[in-house]
């Protein structure tokens, strides 16, 4: 397999694996998860594809299998699946074992911090297209869903983001080239603002939020539409 194949097996390895945890229960959450999955892939990929002809982001030819979708190797694509999935799990895992952990005041904090610092950055890094696009619709989605909406959820997928986050830079790490020669997946410099935790550039953080919030919410849907 491809290295960027063994990152993505090693990410859904564990929680697939664990799915049938007594606790937990995951696979009965299965019928909700993956059309939520797939809508916001969807979208993703479409951005995915258009970056990467735009040469915004691409791919080290010597680390991927070489089959692509569009401009897209299948690991990329497959990335779509299985990291969400991942992150998924870790929110059960987090309700179902943290039952008692409340942060509603937190959430709100830190909702009204990561919609100020989306619009900060990409309002003042328009010609970073990479900043400008991850940065201030990860500040829209935060208003339109959270201060508009006001999800009972919120707050869970708020601890679900910063517990998620430690997988989170150890799989980007690796893909951005922390243990390798050159990086799995690079970024051009003229579209990123510059400042990289260790070798991930910190609007991942936002993309990865852009990603989540959205795929979570559809996911409560779910759940509590057919739970009725």
């Amino acid at each position: 397999m491809s290295p960027y194949a063994w990152v993505i097996v090693a990410t859904i390895v564990g929680p697939l694996a664990l799915s049938f945890d007594k606790k937990v229960h995951f696979y009965t959450h299965f019928r909700a998860l993956f059309p939520a999955i797939l809508i916001v892939a969807c979208v993703f990929l479409v951005w995915d594809e258009y970056f990467t002809i735009k040469k915004i982001w691409g791919f080290t030819d010597r680390y991927i299998f070489g089959e692509k979708l569009g401009h897209l190797p299948l690991e990329e694509v497959s990335f779509f699946l299985v990291v969400p999935f991942a992150c998924v799990f870790v929110h059960e895992v987090l309700k179902a074992y943290f039952p008692k952990v409340r942060l509603a005041k937190f959430a709100h904090y830190f909702a009204f911090g990561f919609t100020l610092a989306g619009f900060l950055f990409g309002l003042t890094h328009m010609e970073q297209w990479y900043t400008a696009s991850a940065c201030i619709v990860s500040a829209i989605l935060t208003i339109g869903i959270y201060f508009v909406n006001r999800p009972s959820w919120y707050a869970q997928f708020v601890f679900t983001f910063i517990v998620a986050l430690i997988p989170f830079l150890i799989v980007n790490g690796i893909l951005t080239g922390a243990v390798t020669d050159e990086p799995i997946v690079w970024y051009s410099e003229d579209h990123i603002m510059g400042p990289r935790i260790i070798t991930i550039p910190v609007e991942d953080i936002f993309y990865n939020y852009c990603m989540l919030l959205p795929i979570v919410g559809l996911f409560e849907f779910f759940s509590k539409r057919w739970a009725k």
